[in-house]
């Protein structure tokens, strides 16, 4: 198979097919129309789009960091459009700003929208609210809309419907329009395309690699564009985030219930009462001294009420879920209109906001998504006249980085890094989240490859390569460390609990929950130097086995036999030539989290290690190599 390589963005054809048209098929508007130019980067979303949509009708994605217009290119894309176009956005202020964009070109589109107070479908172009149009589908069963659109589609749960649940409002309004036509295009944008607990949103990426799963709705990411090349250029304000100088909350202990967030209860019992509030907020009052705008962002509305009373009086907002629509809109003009400096709010406005003057973001709860820390900073990067930069107060200690968001996972701890691992079989450069000692990579996390590859049928597939793998017993196949049955043949692949399970029942079976890994040289009966492995376990048994590294052979049964499962980094290449570069290098090597050994005569034997366990039985607090 060979590697899928990413195509430079192509201009728009002639001609193309009923659903989009190119502009020079367009009627022209005169050149004093005020009609808004794209800036470069919005050109190609929009050519990306229309090449895709050319030659397939599988839903793309569009992703465009907060501030850098999604609302223009959805706007040229409506005006390209043939058939109709409905946008859909789940607050009205999106509405009402994907409207004015459009309108802008000095065409004319409906709003079907009962916040706004206006319920128009008869015009090419519809721009609506979810709830409106889930409330109103027989207004739209003519047939004749060719392209959906979704605002900020990283928030809506597609595709439920197959696995049992019931179907989300997007899906119903998907179902339903595809219904009167199958060949309905379904565009997707955001800045942040991972869903809580479900990682990416879309399947396949244009620079040729796997984001999502296979079964993920929206098939292709066709144009991003990262957040750091948008500050870079200018288009965006720099984020500069600041540590904490004199207090922090602590969620550390704090786990997210079964929808994947925490829960107003646990997170009260951090800041409700803290004495880090006050000093915390004053802190914030004094590096507010010099900014135009400050938004601040609490974890419960008890600690929002709480930090209202510390802010200078008549100076700041709150909002939260509960307030008015009337009392929402008053305040956030009067932010807007800088009558109020300090506008603080619980679990809202991190999207379809904009006040381009904020230069100051406090986070003082925990975000349980990458996404979602990257909604809250975007609120303040928008550039201003005489902004030139965000600050950015983070007192919850939160892990995502900024500037990485292809990695969707947390950051497994404080010194892990993004590093870049190549995979052996295709080349294709992943990132993963790990740690380097220089320039080398000493260990990561990745499971599988990402990259995108051509199978037989010169169809786009994911590299098969893993990093980290659970082996058939049957065919030998490598699986994903938490698969349950083999994807090769098909079996049923023996569970971690079932092994422990079953050798803790045995007599002449040890099982060590393991706590540190030793390595040292030793000499065999006749003088020979091996390799001597120690498992340890917490309450001091210990299991061993020897390795012989003399000969091109026994190395190559010592890397199959050990080495690659004990790599930190596995897959970058290492193959230690000698008993010495093993000892040297051990900071690279891993410690299973159990070893189970079986009774041999006089001796105990290493039959199985077990890695990456994740099931029943408690692991060590830690596995050290010494």
């Amino acid at each position: 198979m060979s590697r899928v390589s990413s195509q430079p963005p192509q201009p728009l054809p002639d001609s193309g097919p009923p659903e989009l048209r190119s502009d020079s098929e367009r009627p022209t508007l005169r050149r004093d129309s005020g009609r808004p130019t794209l800036r470069p980067y919005q050109q190609q979303a929009v050519e990306r789009v229309v090449t895709h949509f050319r030659g397939s009708s599988d839903p793309a994605v569009v992703v465009l960091p907060t501030g850098s217009g999604k609302s223009l290119v959805i706007a040229e894309l409506a005006r390209l459009a043939r058939g109709r176009v409905l946008v859909l956005a789940h607050v009205r202020e999106l509405v009402e700003q994907n409207h004015a964009k459009y309108e802008a070109y000095g065409l004319h589109a409906d709003i079907f929208s009962a916040g706004l107070g206006r319920r128009e479908s008869g015009r090419q172009v519809v721009f609506g609210s979810v709830q409106s149009v889930i409330n109103a589908l027989d207004r739209f069963d003519a047939g004749d809309f060719t392209l959906l659109v979704i605002d900020e589609c990283h928030r809506v749960a597609i595709g439920d419907g197959e696995r049992g649940q019931s179907p989300s409002t997007y899906q119903r309004i998907i179902d339903h329009l595809r219904a009167a036509r199958g060949d309905l295009k379904v565009l997707g944008l955001t800045a942040t395309p991972y869903r809580l607990g479900e990682g990416f949103i879309y399947h396949r990426h244009h620079r040729g690699m796997v984001a999502g799963p296979e079964t993920a709705f929206f098939r292709d990411c066709v144009f991003e564009q990262p957040l750091r090349v948008m500050v870079k250029q200018g288009y965006l304000a720099p984020p500069r985030r600041l540590d904490a100088a004199v207090a922090r909350y602590d969620f550390s202990q704090l786990t997210t219930g079964r929808s994947g967030v925490f829960s107003d209860a646990d997170l009260n019992q951090v800041v409700q009462g803290s004495r880090a509030t006050p000093v915390i907020i004053e802190e914030v009052i004094g590096y507010a001294a010099e900014c135009a705008g400050v938004m601040i962002f609490a974890a419960t509305v008890e600690h929002a009420e709480e930090i209202m009373g510390y802010l200078p009086e008549g100076e700041a907002g709150l909002i939260t879920g509960a307030t008015a629509s009337k009392t929402r809109r008053a305040l956030i003009d009067d932010f807007k209109a800088r009558r109020l400096k300090y506008l603080v709010n619980v679990a809202v406005l991190t999207t379809g906001f904009d006040a381009p003057h904020v230069d100051l973001i406090a986070i003082l709860r925990p975000t349980e998504s990458v996404g979602l820390y990257q909604q809250i900073i975007g609120r303040g990067l928008r550039p201003a006249a005489g902004k030139q930069e965000c600050l950015v107060l983070d007192y919850a200690g939160n892990p995502w980085d900024l500037y990485a968001p292809e990695i969707d996972d947390p950051r497994p701890d404080s010194d892990s890094e993004p590093v870049q691992v190549e995979c052996p079989e295709c080349g294709f450069a992943n990132v993963f989240w790990g740690k380097r000692d220089g320039d080398l990579v000493i260990e990561h996390h990745g499971r599988r490859c990402k990259g995108l590859v051509e199978n037989e049928a010169l169809e786009s597939v994911q590299c098969t390569f893993r990093f980290r793998y659970k082996v058939c017993e049957q065919c030998g196949a490598h699986n994903d460390i938490a698969a349950r049955r083999c994807g090769g043949c098909g079996e049923r692949l023996i569970d971690a609990d079932d092994r422990l399970r079953e050798a803790l029942r045995l007599r002449d079976a040890r099982v060590l929950r393991v706590s540190g890994m030793q390595l040292e040289q030793t000499l065999n009966g006749r003088g020979l130097a091996r390799l001597k492995v120690t498992y340890h376990d917490e309450d001091g048994a210990t299991l061993a086995e020897w390795y012989a590294l003399e000969t091109p052979a026994q190395r190559g049964a010592f890397y199959r036999a050990w080495l690659d499962q004990h790599l930190r980094a596995p897959g970058i290449g290492w193959r230690p030539g000698s008993l010495d570069e093993v000892l040297a290098e051990r900071h690279r090597l891993r410690a299973p989290d159990f070893v189970i050994g079986r009774k041999v005569g006089r001796y105990w034997q290493v039959r199985e290690r077990l890695f990456d366990y994740q099931g029943r039985y408690r692991r060590a607090d830690s596995a050290e190599t010494p």
